[in-house]
């Protein structure tokens, strides 16, 4: 790993998160254009061309510059087969906060790739972006989402109300907090 890198590509038991390339857009397309998947994510319409796929990839094509980025996760297996994203946005260098966000495959939910993913990504936010606090919001109704962020050690700080219009309505959120003194000896 390159020194001072704040985005590296990431390596777990099952997974490699990789940082977003020219070569996910197929993935990102179906993913992001697929009814489950999108469930609970109330801040992006469903992805509806090709081009959408294209320009997310734009959008997170050089995070060392940028300061966000998405890990598309792939299975170590011989398919190497994308299952989900993940990643951070919305960093706050002078506070050392970012918000986390991700999504799976609905055939990958309740067998651990997500939990393990998330807790590559957090110790690279910690360790390399020197995070002290990570966010996540999470949809009132996404109870497996909230359970993953509790067993990660996650506080739910309450309701963030009216976070995100989305077709016309707004969406409240539960606002979730993970400190870095929290995370420190977390047996997760």
């Amino acid at each position: 790993m390159k020194e001072g890198k704040k985005f590296p590509n990431l390596e777990t038991d099952r997974l490699l998160l990789r940082n977003a390339n020219h070569e996910d857009v197929d993935f990102i397309y179906r993913h992001f254009s697929d009814e489950k998947v999108c469930e609970f994510l109330y801040d992006e319409e469903l992805f509806t061309s090709r081009n959408d796929a294209i320009e997310l990839v734009k959008w997170y094509e050089n995070p060392e510059k940028t300061g966000y980025n998405r890990w598309v996760l792939v299975k170590k297996d011989e398919n190497r087969e994308q299952i989900g994203t993940c990643g951070f946005h919305l960093w706050d260098k002078s506070n050392n906060i970012a918000e986390i966000g991700y999504d799976l495959w609905y055939e990958y939910w309740g067998k651990g790739y997500m939990k393990e993913a998330l807790i590559s990504a957090i110790e690279s936010g910690f360790n390399h972006m020197k995070l002290n606090r990570i966010n996540a919001y999470v949809a009132l109704d996404n109870i497996n989402s909230i359970k993953l962020l509790e067993k990660l050690g996650f506080k739910n700080e309450g309701v963030y109300r009216d976070k995100h219009l989305y077709k016309g309505k707004y969406y409240d959120h539960y606002s979730f907090s993970l400190l870095k003194r929290d995370w420190d000896g977390f047996a997760y």
